[in-house]
């Protein structure tokens, strides 16, 4: 007979592990757009023409299949660049947005600022995906950040030891590029390393972080990633809390995404303490790949160490673990749908790495789900853990704000068809006591109305994909499982399964 393991994990009553960093950001997870995983390391448009936006007289491509200007001839726009980093592979070519189109045709997208002429197809990626970050309804949604990663600078500084952007794909220079940003109203993010040296070779910020400090709060940049490669992994803490230490000097707001736990967790435990002291977030494990193994792997790491990081996590400091991959070509729509609600279920940073300007509608809608966003963003900031594991389902669970609860249950099994889960099963389900009102978000939305402890509720949830839920408990509060503490128990399954 199957067995069921039941983590109660209640963080109710459970502070962080320490103060969070004290710069006033982070409160709610962050929520943007990134480059790295969609588009990598890809630099020489000479070597691969096909994954470049390249300029010929008037003409450009812009986002959503749409051209501007009068066009002589259209060209192929930015596809699946490849990677010079060693552990990653070719992906599969993203397929053109833009038709060819006959000599004079004209078709109209609207304002495109004219900025986007004479520069780089670096510089105009950012450029368009603010665009469309502000014209299709992202910026409405939450996303608010525009971040640049690897392969930005030049790789030598400038004659006082600053970094700089390499002068053939960024020639206005990044403050041109985030003034453009702010100008949509939209914040900038950029990328760095703690050690000599970031990962794909550009110079780090070893021995530099105050200049590179106070060069990032010139530039008017809003968030830092600081990746930890070609670092001493015992001077990871020295290196990262050193360069926190530099943003706040130069009295510019600027978010600190850190990299530290995962470039200790290989030597030992990291201290969380003074991680969340350092940082606004924090990546623990492995980077995210366009594949449902990846996804799942990220979440099987986050489960078996969630009694060591759920407790640091809360406003001004998260577990971030990684980017979405939501749009791109690796997950089918129900493994989008869990990466997407697993992820609110973490309050994790909502970063995506995607191509904005060529994103299906079910994904683009899946990512601008405005309910699923707002368990993500919940005011109470309490990240969700796995209280729940039988037969290839989990339960994972978020304590909301209003004494609610967010469920998300799992389908891990990748063969077959739906299978059922009874509701009653789920461990948080005792706060439907003596009544509570039921939500179901996804896959598709429904109000279940008003259910009690002994509903015979049956959820049907297809292979690798999930049902998300939210409960509000009616002439009753989640004070008594907030007094509940972190413990495994094993027993049998109250019928949780068909």
């Amino acid at each position: 007979m199957c067995r069921v393991v039941f983590v109660i994990a209640v963080l109710g009553v459970m502070n962080p592990a320490a103060e969070a960093l004290d710069n006033g950001l982070a409160l709610i997870p962050t929520m943007g757009w990134l480059h790295w995983e969609r588009f990598m390391c890809n630099i020489d448009c000479d070597r691969d023409p096909d994954n470049c936006i390249r300029l010929l007289s008037s003409v450009w491509c812009v986002f959503g299949g749409c051209c501007a200007l009068t066009c002589p001839i259209i060209l192929t726009p930015l596809q699946q660049p490849i990677s010079t980093r060693s552990d990653t592979t070719q992906l599969l070519p993203n397929p053109s947005p833009c038709q060819l189109l006959p000599a004079g045709s004209s078709i109209t997208t609207g304002s495109l600022s004219g900025s986007l002429l004479g520069s780089h197809k670096w510089q105009r990626l950012y450029m368009q995906m603010a665009d469309v970050m502000v014209k299709e309804g992202w910026k409405e949604a939450g996303y608010e950040y525009v971040c640049i990663d690897d392969c930005w600078p030049s790789h030598q500084r400038d004659a006082q030891g600053r970094l700089q952007a390499d002068p053939k794909r960024f020639p206005g220079g990044i403050k041109k590029l985030a003034d453009y940003v702010h100008s949509q109203g939209l914040k900038f993010g950029i990328y760095a390393d703690v050690g000599k040296n970031t990962c794909a070779g550009y110079p780090g910020s070893l021995g530099y972080y105050d200049t590179d400090a106070q060069t990032f709060a010139d530039w008017g940049v809003d968030l830092l990633k600081f990746d930890g490669c070609y670092m001493d992994w015992t001077l990871l803490g020295e290196g990262y809390k050193n360069m926190s230490e530099a943003l706040n000097k130069t009295g510019r707001s600027i978010l600190y995404s850190c990299e530290w736990p995962l470039y200790e967790w290989p030597h030992q435990q990291p201290n969380y303490t003074a991680i969340r002291e350092t940082c606004n977030h924090w990546r623990n494990f492995n980077d995210v790949y366009d594949s449902w193994s990846s996804v799942k792997s990220i979440l099987d790491w986050s489960a078996a160490h969630q009694d060591i990081t759920v407790p640091s996590a809360g406003p001004g400091g998260w577990n971030d673990p990684d980017m979405l991959v939501i749009g791109n070509f690796g997950l089918s729509h129900d493994q989008q749908e869990s990466q997407m609600a697993l992820w609110a279920i973490m309050a994790a940073p909502l970063l995506m790495s995607n191509d904005l300007r060529d994103i299906c509608p079910r994904s683009k809608a899946l990512l601008q789900n405005r309910r699923i966003i707002d368990i993500n963003q919940d005011a109470l900031g309490k990240q969700g853990y796995r209280t729940a594991k039988v037969d290839s389902f989990e339960v994972w669970e978020r304590p909301l704000s209003n004494n609610r609860l967010a469920i998300a249950v799992l389908n891990k099994q990748e063969i077959g068809g739906p299978r059922w889960y009874f509701i009653s099963a789920i461990p948080g389900w005792k706060i439907c006591e003596p009544q509570c009102n039921v939500t179901q978000i996804l896959p598709q939305y429904k109000e279940m109305g008003v259910q009690t402890q002994q509903s015979n509720i049956i959820l049907s949830v297809n292979p690798s994909g999930t049902a998300l839920l939210t409960v509000t408990p009616i002439g009753s509060n989640l004070k008594r499982a907030h007094k509940l503490h972190w413990h495994n128990t094993a027993a049998k399954p109250k019928r949780p399964i068909l």
